[in-house]
């Protein structure tokens, strides 16, 4: 079986063209609400027509949608499932009835034949073929669990397996999401609501920036290390340097969904550095994710816990501090390494009846970062600050 399209992923914005024409074809707040996933660049939906539109010959040929999980058991077993956890970011599930969404499926020119069997994270697969039994014997009879979705293994990993506590994930992107079993009857229109399986949901939102916004600032402004860097960017008050970031460099995921945004700096006088601009850039990502945390909290309980992970944050006590701060609530700093690692062996555990729920499995807590009153109400100006620049170059959300 041969790979005629090229592997993709969450950042491709090529398709933000074909939002328009879903939106004119279905109604998107009902879809939002059924699927879990707005229309948008980085869902199958646009994905899909812009690729029939854009490559008519190679999408003619294909007879099989894949992720890369999906590929991989393809290749070690000679066929393949996907969970309801990595179906349910596609924006083609139905969230409640955990089925390809028949509407969506129909309107994106594919039958629900070129996508896998939906299966769920606790069913294993046995046997490897034989060329890959050979290779690796101790692995031939072992169960091989479907790939979860990774944001749902991070809430798993670092200890965010229920509603009293909110998985704040920065690595390249961003994400805050929680963990509810619960139906959510009407999801907030700046949120997902993804599956960590059939019987626990993930409401949250994602950005496009995150540490990419660090990485891509500390190449083009030629920053010093990033010992001096931290300490810096640690001695500066907060939104004192005059500058409103959009930090789009990628696109807009939540909360306004806007797949074609672009970033924009404004403010610059003679007076900017290098470091305000960094120090501006982390606060506006921060900003952001604040906008989400007022949407999530209102279908959790009353003040729950904040868990942050992910190497960019975690590397940053100075981000994590502006975090606490922007929010107005304490985050408490994970010691998991690789949180999506561990959630993914957590479940597997859970699986084999190792544990009756991953969230009797030991917490790694670190240290918690408290936030400052009087930081919290500067940047609660900053935030509106950010937000009239994002309507006049960007627009309101359209839901």
């Amino acid at each position: 079986r041969n790979v005629i399209m090229p592997l993709s992923t969450y950042a491709d914005t090529r398709s933000a063209g074909e939002v328009a024409g879903l939106q004119s074809d279905f109604d998107e707040a009902e879809t939002h609400n059924r699927t879990g996933c707005r229309f948008h660049p980085s869902y199958l939906p646009a994905r899909l027509r812009w690729l029939e539109n854009t490559a008519p010959d190679q999408f003619a040929e294909v007879n099989h949608w894949l992720s890369i999980g999906e590929y991989m058991e393809l290749k070690l077993f000679g066929e393949t499932a996907v969970s309801t956890s990595v179906a349910s970011w596609t924006g083609l599930q139905d969230r409640r009835r955990l089925v390809w969404d028949e509407q969506l499926v129909a309107g994106s020119s594919i039958t629900a034949e070129y996508l896998s069997p939906l299966t769920d994270i606790d069913q294993p697969r046995h046997g490897l073929r034989p060329e890959f039994a050979g290779r690796w014997p101790t692995l031939a009879t072992i169960p091989w669990f479907p790939a979860s979705g990774d944001g749902a293994a991070a809430n798993i990993g670092s200890g965010c397996a229920s509603p009293q506590r909110v998985a704040l994930t920065v690595g390249t992107s961003s994400a805050l999401r929680a963990v509810v079993m619960d139906e959510i009857e009407q999801l907030p229109s700046g949120l997902w609501c993804y599956r960590v399986d059939k019987r626990r949901s993930l409401p949250g939102g994602a950005l496009t920036e995150g540490g990419m916004v660090f990485a891509w600032m500390n190449e083009l402004l030629r920053l010093e290390d990033r010992v001096t860097v931290e300490q810096t960017l640690s001695a500066m008050s907060p939104d004192a340097h005059g500058l409103t970031v959009l930090p789009f460099l990628a696109g807009e995921r939540s909360p306004g969904w806007a797949g074609a945004a672009r970033a924009t700096l404004h403010g610059l006088t003679l007076a900017t550095t290098p470091m305000h601009i960094m120090r501006a850039g982390l606060e506006a990502v921060a900003y952001r994710i604040a906008l989400v945390y007022e949407q999530i909290r209102s279908l959790l309980p009353d003040d729950p816990q904040i868990v942050a992970s992910g190497g960019a944050v975690l590397r940053s006590p100075t981000w994590l501090q502006i975090m606490a701060d922007v929010l107005g609530r304490p985050i408490i700093a994970s010691r998991v390494q690789e949180a999506s690692a561990r959630g993914a062996a957590l479940l597997a555990l859970e699986a084999l009846a190792i544990y009756d729920d991953v969230a009797d499995a030991p917490d790694f807590a670190g240290d918690a970062y408290h936030p400052d009153p009087q930081h919290h109400v500067a940047y609660r100006i900053a935030i509106a600050r950010q937000q009239q620049l994002y309507d006049m170059l960007v627009g309101p959300s359209n839901i």
